[in-house]
C-alpha cells in the first residue's frame, strides 16, 4: 500500500508528502493557482511515464538487452463532454530492437502498476470525510 498526503500551503498550491519525499503540486495562473508546481493531472501523467520506464528498464535488466536511456513522453487529455479522457503513451529507446522485441516491450510496458489501474474497469476509490480536528 502507498500514502500521499497534500497539505494546503496557500491558494492551490499543496504540498505533497510521499514517505520522506516532498512536492508541490498547484495550477496554472489562469486557473486561479501560482504555477509553483505541476496540476494533478500533469503529476498523474508523470506517474504514468515514470512506472512506464522503470517495467520497461527492469524487463530489459533481467533479458540482458541494453536499451540505452530509455524516454516515455506522456500526452493527456482531459475529457470533454462525450470524449473519455486519454494517456498517449510514447516510449523512445535508442537500442534497435528486433520485431519480437518491440512487441515484448510494448507488452511489458503496458504492465506497468499505473498503466494498469488506469486501465482496469474494477479499480475503486473510497472517499471518506473527517471534520472537527
Amino acid at each position: 500500500m502507498s500514502n500521499a498526503i497534500a497539505r494546503r500551503r496557500k491558494g492551490y498550491e499543496h504540498e505533497i508528502e510521499i514517505r520522506e519525499h516532498r512536492l508541490i503540486g498547484d495550477e496554472p495562473e489562469r486557473r486561479g493557482g501560482t504555477d509553483k508546481g505541476p496540476t494533478p493531472t500533469e503529476l498523474l501523467a508523470a506517474s504514468l511515464a515514470s512506472c512506464t520506464a522503470i517495467t520497461v528498464e527492469m524487463y530489459a535488466d533481467r533479458k540482458e538487452w541494453e536499451l540505452g536511456e530509455v524516454e516515455v513522453e506522456v500526452d493527456f487529455t482531459e475529457s470533454e463532454k462525450e470524449v473519455p479522457a486519454g494517456f498517449d503513451v510514447q516510449i523512445r529507446i535508442p537500442a534497435e530492437l528486433d520485431e519480437d522485441q518491440r512487441e515484448r516491450v510494448l507488452r511489458i510496458a503496458g504492465k506497468c502498476p499505473v498503466h494498469k489501474a488506469l486501465a482496469a474497469d474494477n479499480v475503486q476509490i473510497k472517499d471518506h470525510l473527517q471534520t472537527g480536528g
